[in-house]
């Protein structure tokens, strides 16, 4: 299918690596100019090795800086509207969690909180701050916040990110409300179990308190998708590229403020 995305400009927010990275090779495969943000300086080398992305020259720059600086943001903003005149499509994929196993939430402390709502939520809010302005300008593009399905069940693995991927959602529909009028659609996409750094470390964390021999993050997790997903079967940084570029897309031009699931059928909403 072609999604008519040539020459776009496409920017990454937690773009290094994991779905971030996945996302920006999704963009690259459409021929979008793509800007890799991300706050570690590994987003070098992931530009490089994204430049040579399916054996042909790609438009691929990086910009380290943390989200959660709402200046740096900002000028970032600025910067690449003066470069490029134009801004078509900002995805946040930035997130982290809190590294505890939270279940009964008062395990955790309340300053373990902080930094997962400053990072999922805040940061997503600073990048819209300094996107959206221009974007309603120009009366074009669009915004994807990564959540998660945490964030629409409730889950107690780790209340922090649940509440941080919750709020997001809310804030994507508060955003696609705001600037729908201006033609520019936000939407919230919900990944499901992907093997990834987060998901194991849900795992580690859980498996430090768990009495006896835990069983192995492979056991853990095989035994977790049978008993939530339907489809039984992980799901992978591609099912959600696919799904990101799609938003993206013309075709998809008449959906906004929506939360999206790939998730194997983890949350079905009766």
């Amino acid at each position: 299918m072609k999604l008519e995305l040539d020459g776009q400009v496409a920017v990454i927010v937690g773009g290094a690596r994991g779905l971030g990275r996945s996302i920006a090779e999704g963009f690259l495969a459409e021929h979008a100019r793509v800007v890799l943000v991300d706050r570690d300086s590994e987003v070098e080398q992931t530009a490089r090795e994204l430049a040579g992305h399916g054996g042909r020259p790609a438009e691929v720059e990086p910009a380290q800086l943390d989200a959660t600086d709402h200046a740096a943001v900002e000028r970032l903003s600025h910067e690449l509207w003066q470069r490029y005149g134009r801004v078509d499509h900002v995805v946040f994929a930035a997130g982290i969690g809190s590294g505890k196993f939270g279940f009964p939430f008062w395990k955790l402390s309340p300053a373990d909180w902080d930094k997962v709502l400053r990072v999922n939520l805040i940061g997503a809010v600073n990048v819209a701050h300094a996107f959206a302005p221009a974007m309603s300008e120009s009366c074009r593009g669009t915004f994807l916040f990564i959540a998660s399905v945490a964030g629409q069940i409730g889950s107690q693995t780790d209340p922090p990110y649940s509440a941080s991927k919750a709020g997001l959602i809310n804030f994507a529909q508060c955003a696609a409300k705001d600037l729908a009028p201006y033609g520019v659609r936000v939407n919230a996409l919900c990944p499901g179990m992907i093997k990834s750094a987060l998901n194991r470390s849900v795992y580690e964390a859980w498996a430090a308190g768990a009495p006896g021999t835990p069983p192995t993050y492979e056991a853990w997790a095989a035994e977790k998708i049978q008993k939530l997903v339907p489809l039984n079967r992980w799901q992978t940084p591609e099912d959600v590229a696919a799904m990101a570029v799609f938003l993206a897309s013309a075709r998809a031009h008449n959906v906004t403020g929506q939360t999206i699931n790939v998730d194997g059928g983890y949350v079905m909403h009766w």
